[in-house]
């Protein structure tokens, strides 16, 4: 019984045995040996283990460096860089298919962003625009006018002219009729002073309006006595608030830029001597100017004034046979016309009254013309001695003590370089047409008694009613 079990254990053993020994044959043959058919693993009959094939060593070294790298073989990195850059290039299609997509959802949202804004900026232009053609048109302001006072500033912007009349109600809108003025070149000559406008004019008419003086309202009337000087006449405008910078005026009225514009100034060439260019030219009269006007266009309309006095008005004067012209009678006298309006400057200076004039001006012309003969070739004129000042104490203080004047008549023969002052018409007549005496002296009285005038042919005589006035 005891062999019975034992033979059965050991063959149920040994089928065991060898049926494992096959199973590990197919595997290994399968699995281990299946990439290289060089290379085989060597059993006996019994199927004991032998050994290797000759390339079993080989084997075992491929096994082991695929062990520590899978990739190191050429095909290897060959398949996964084609696979590499085959996915990249898919990626990069996938990629570009996004932002495609994304790119064309943008461009649609922007064009109804645009299309959006579009219609909100045009309706918003077109009502701007439309407020601006009222305003430009006087559209609205038309229904209601009224009538409001601007001030426009000396040299204003187009920006202030613009403020100015929103601010009255002369516009609704400064910008536009800034954009206006620009785009039809009128931003130059706007006029300063005060204007009386109505609020029912276009543009055109507005600009029209205010670059004209006529329209002026600040308009300021000035009184220019007969015998005022030059410095006389810049004190009494700039007093008056015609004119800002005296000195201004005072540098027109020494300048050359009447000059082609009035042959009688054209005439004087000895300027350098003279204390001012135009003394006895700016015509005494009453005039109205406008607040803070430009110097030139002052000058300007008082030598207009003289211009049409001497050369315009025909009346017949000094016995002329007919109606003439004071030009005219100047030509016929031994004088230029300089030389007459500097005779007459000093018979307004000197004389008392009208009557008095053809007087003094007969000692004037005696001494001019005989003069030399008399021992009195001197005119020896008191008016003349401080000229551009009226007397003494008009002289600046800084100089007054060692002030000579070189219109001072008691230092030279003839006539000073120029007028002392602005003769009146009636001054300008005697010295036309003097009296026919034989005066060389003269002298009068003081206001206080009348201011009486004593003439004398002598010297003794001239000391006699020297001592009649005290």
């Amino acid at each position: 019984m005891s062999d019975f079990n034992n033979n059965y254990s050991n063959d149920s053993i040994e089928d065991t045995r060898r049926k494992k020994i096959d199973e590990f044959k197919r595997g290994f043959n399968k699995n281990v040996l299946s990439d290289d058919s060089s290379s085989v693993r060597q059993y006996g009959d019994d199927d004991s283990y032998v050994g290797f094939s000759s390339s079993s060593s080989q084997l075992r070294r491929r096994r082991k460096s695929n062990e520590i790298n899978s990739y190191s073989d050429s095909d290897t990195k060959k398949r996964i860089e084609r696979e590499s850059k085959k996915a990249l290039k898919q990626q990069s299609k996938e990629d570009k298919r996004i932002e495609k997509n994304k790119a064309k959802r943008n461009q649609k949202m922007f064009k109804w962003v645009w299309l959006t804004m579009v219609v909100i900026i045009g309706i918003v232009l077109s009502q701007v625009i439309l407020v601006g053609v009222n305003d430009l048109l006087a559209i609205e302001r038309e229904k209601d006018p009224k009538t409001v006072v601007v001030s426009i500033p000396a040299d204003p912007t187009m920006e202030q002219i613009g403020q100015i009349l929103e601010d009255a109600g002369v516009i609704d809108r400064a910008d536009f009729f800034v954009l206006y003025a620009d785009i039809t070149s009128s931003v130059d000559g706007f006029r300063q002073g005060e204007f009386e406008i109505e609020t029912d004019k276009d543009y055109e008419a507005i600009i029209n309006f205010l670059q004209s003086n006529v329209n002026r309202t600040d308009i300021v009337t000035v009184q220019l006595t007969e015998g005022m000087n030059v410095i006389e006449i810049a004190n009494k405008l700039h007093e008056e608030g015609v004119v800002e910078d005296v000195q201004a005026f005072l540098d027109v009225c020494n300048s050359d830029d009447f000059d082609e514009s009035y042959t009688f100034l054209e005439e004087i060439d000895n300027e350098k001597e003279r204390y001012y260019k135009l003394e006895g030219y700016l015509f005494p009269d009453t005039y109205d100017f406008y607040l803070n006007e430009d110097p030139e266009t002052v000058v300007s309309k008082m030598l207009n004034n003289f211009e049409n006095k001497m050369y315009g008005t025909k009346s017949k004067y000094l016995g002329a046979s007919k109606s003439t012209t004071l030009d005219k009678l100047v030509e016929k006298s031994d004088y230029s016309m300089d030389e007459i309006i500097t005779i007459a400057s000093i018979i307004q200076a000197e004389a008392a009254n009208e009557e008095d004039m053809y007087n003094v001006s007969s000692v004037l012309h005696n001494r001019l013309e005989y003069g030399v003969e008399m021992g009195v070739s001197q005119l020896n004129c008191d008016c003349t001695v401080y000229y551009p000042y009226r007397e003494y104490k008009d002289v600046p203080e800084t100089i007054r003590d060692t002030y000579e004047s070189s219109y001072n008549t008691n230092n030279f023969s003839g006539l000073p370089a120029g007028p002392i002052c602005n003769p009146s018409l009636d001054a300008i007549l005697a010295a036309l047409g003097p009296n026919d005496t034989s005066y060389y002296f003269f002298c009068h009285d003081t206001v206080e008694n009348g201011s009486t005038a004593y003439y004398a042919t002598t010297n003794a005589e001239h000391e006699y009613n020297l001592t009649l006035i005290g």
